[in-house]
């Protein structure tokens, strides 16, 4: 990607691969769902061993990206933010909204494992909210003394969000789990980015019946909610035509 395909006068130094397929379900904010994870794949020259030498002192890093998956530079002044229901409207400064004077994003990541491979970086991160193809403009160590602020105030979001929804599994669905090597680590994202509710504030009191579906790694996740809370209706492999539906809302008897 070059300096002018970046869109901003930056050129990309990386970009991530993330278990997020698509917008719907990603977590709000970094850190919400530590079980997401991702890899940031670095370009060259700055996928070379010397551009990470002390890196994995950190435990945490900070990643400046480009929210790639919006039309482009929003000439709103304010915004609706998910925090408030999406029905109140504040400054664009007061949100972290991805609509934005220019889509400049940053997020606070687990930083589990710098790796090498062949001479080439690459590094292994977790807590992650964002989306597969993301690029990535910089990177920058997490430091607690400066980067935490313990007395700092919070607006309208003082504290984060918790987990709404207890999440079950059809037979089906655990089924496909229960066949795969990686079953009980997929159990718990999905288990995890359900549970915060990813529905947009509007869609809160839709009927029950109604099916959602999401993209997490190689899976599409279809799901609704029932009188307990969210059922895992049905786990099926990612169709690289992208024919197979994922972020549309359902009935049940398409599926």
């Amino acid at each position: 990607m070059s300096r002018a395909e970046s869109g901003h006068g930056f050129a990309p130094i990386g970009v991530v691969r993330s278990c997020f397929g698509e917008k719907f379900g990603i977590p709000r904010q970094p850190g919400l769902v530590p079980e997401a994870e991702a890899v940031v794949e670095l370009f060259p020259p700055h996928d070379r061993a010397e551009a990470v030498e002390g890196l994995d002192g950190f435990s945490h890093v900070w990643l400046v990206f480009v929210f790639h998956g919006v039309p482009g530079p929003s000439r709103g002044l304010r915004v609706r933010p998910p925090r408030l229901g999406g029905n109140r409207r504040l400054g664009v400064f007061a949100s972290r909204s991805m609509f934005r004077p220019n889509p400049i994003g940053l997020s606070a990541v687990r930083l589990e494992q710098v790796e090498i491979r062949e001479g080439r970086a690459r590094l292994r991160v977790s807590g992650v909210d964002l989306l597969d193809g993301t690029p990535i403009l910089d990177i920058k160590p997490y430091l607690p003394y400066a980067d935490s602020i313990p007395e700092a105030r919070a607006g309208y979001a003082p504290a984060a969000p918790q987990a709404m929804l207890s999440v079950s599994f059809s037979p089906q669905a655990a089924a496909v789990l229960g066949a795969r090597q990686d079953g009980e680590k997929l159990r718990r994202l999905i288990d995890a980015v359900v549970g915060l509710d990813p529905r947009p504030a509007y869609r809160a009191e839709e009927a029950r019946r109604r099916v959602y579906g999401m993209r997490l790694c190689d899976l599409v996740v279809r799901w609704t909610l029932d009188d307990a809370g969210a059922c895992v209706l049905q786990l099926s492999q990612v169709d690289p035509s992208g024919l197979n539906g994922a972020g549309r809302t359902t009935s049940p008897d398409s599926v």
